[in-house]
């Protein structure tokens, strides 16, 4: 059996699961498919796909079961139960979770079904729906050096091949996932803060970017992410302030079972918290800046610059 003739299931069609599955497609894999959505399935079958009504049918008829879930209690009804993968899946068969999620209903299904030889791997993903849609996903895979091998070209159709990385056992894909959320979301908080206080006080936003930038204090999202505010007004709408508050809390969650305190990330958590209450779950995740800006009475946008120029 050649790499690409491996039948692929997919269950979720969001605005993640909707690129990598046309992806998998041009890679030349064959899909079964399904989503509380038929709607989001209806481009995927045109082009060959097929659709089942439940998560057992699409295990059954599937060498590799992929999931891409907004949370873990959604993870939990779609593996468990009379429908549920694990109800269909063929002892020896494969199941990828590439929700950002956590490790307990993976862990459980490793342990209840170990008669059964399953290979499991968590493989969350960094890229947003335009890496999805590009195929350029980074992949953190947690699970066995054999399995990642193996399913390896399944993981290259969705991601990038130079940032697919195997980062450790079972369970250690979602937790690098997790960590880097929550620093991601912390840069956010901090730099909206400086921003806000600084141009409140009089300093030129531009100036005081550029002294960021050219500091020890410097960061990525200093540099790049922030810019789609400072120049567009973007707060990312494409993910949901309701699910950044879903990733917060998960990462606390996993704080608090490995028994680390972690004060700084809950009172982010809780700055995300008050952005979602103000300006509503379908909010942006960079709101969060919006919040400082009203609060501080100030509009973080650079002055319109010629093409190219910094």
């Amino acid at each position: 059996m050649t790499d690409n003739t491996l039948t692929i299931g997919f269950i979720g069609l969001g605005n993640m699961g909707s690129g990598m599955t046309k992806n998998l497609q041009q890679a030349g894999f064959p899909l079964i498919v399904t989503d509380i959505r038929p709607e989001a399935a209806t481009e995927l079958i045109d082009n060959g796909a097929r659709w089942a009504d439940t998560a057992a049918e699409v295990a059954a008829g599937s060498d590799v079961v992929i999931t891409m879930l907004p949370t873990p209690r959604h993870v939990d009804s779609v593996v468990n139960g009379p429908t549920g993968i694990l109800a269909g899946i063929r002892d020896g068969g494969t199941w990828i979770d590439m929700s950002t999620s956590v490790p307990d209903v993976a862990a459980a299904a490793r342990r209840d079904h170990a008669h059964r030889d399953l290979h499991v791997l968590d493989a969350p993903v960094s890229g947003m729906s335009v890496g999805a849609a590009a195929g350029r996903l980074q992949i953190f895979v947690g699970g066995d050096a054999d399995d990642v091998a193996r399913l390896r070209p399944v993981l290259e159709a969705m991601g990038d091949p130079e940032r697919i990385l195997h980062v450790g056992g079972h369970g250690a894909g979602y937790a690098v996932k997790l960590m880097l959320n929550q620093l991601w979301f912390s840069h956010l908080v901090a730099t909206a803060e400086v921003l806000a206080v600084g141009v409140k006080a009089g300093v030129d936003l531009e100036v005081l970017r550029t002294s960021i930038i050219a500091s020890p204090a410097n960061s990525n999202f200093v540099e790049n992410d922030v810019l789609s505010v400072l120049d567009h007004g973007d707060y990312d709408e494409g993910f949901a302030i309701a699910l950044a508050c879903k990733d917060l809390g998960l990462s606390i969650d996993l704080a608090r079972t490995v028994g680390v305190p972690v004060e700084l990330s809950a009172v982010v958590e809780q700055v995300y918290r008050r952005a979602k209450a103000q300006y509503g779950d379908l909010a942006g995740e960079m709101t969060p800046v919006k919040l400082y800006e009203d609060l501080a009475g100030v509009s973080l946008r650079r002055v319109a610059t010629p093409e190219g120029a910094r």
